[in-house]
């Protein structure tokens, strides 16, 4: 597989207000952890391989065991990993992630509105909805990981 566009010298001005609304998130208040679990989260679902590789690198350079890294997509079953606020992220990012099939439940959002404040929760939503828009870019126009071999 190969490149079909890069999204960022085709439309710079593009991936310049992206990158705007990326910063916004990393200083809106939520903390760096939530973002990129979110981050892989939706990565995962949307099967974005230039996304996972990136946000999972995040994560481990900020720390996290990689044994924590490697169980979020499966947090519902992996124990104490994921701590309350954290399963609360997971599921807000999944299930706007699968938008058309959830339809953002009651159930769901009040475990977010159990963890988060309502301006953390907006920030929360953008990040999502920032990420699904990445791993749509990234997926559409073949984005390969950083890490993969070249031809």
């Amino acid at each position: 597989m190969s490149e079909r566009i890069n999204f960022y010298t085709t439309s710079p001005a593009g991936m310049k207000a992206l990158a705007g609304v990326s910063g916004y998130v990393t200083q809106s208040g939520l903390p760096h952890d939530i973002i990129e679990l979110a981050f892989l989260r939706v990565s995962e679902i949307n099967g974005c391989a230039y996304c996972i590789d990136m946000h999972t690198k995040a994560l481990h350079k900020a720390g996290l065991p990689w044994d924590k890294i490697v169980l979020t997509k499966v947090w519902r079953e992996a124990g104490n990993w994921f701590s309350p606020r954290e399963q609360a992220a997971l599921a807000w990012a999944e299930s706007l992630t699968l938008i058309a099939q959830t339809h953002a439940p009651d159930a769901v959002f009040a475990q977010v509105q159990a963890e988060f404040s309502d301006k953390e929760i907006t920030d929360l939503t953008i990040t999502i909805g920032l990420m699904n828009a990445y791993n749509r870019l990234a997926i559409a126009l073949r984005k390969l990981p950083d890490s993969a071999p070249r031809s």
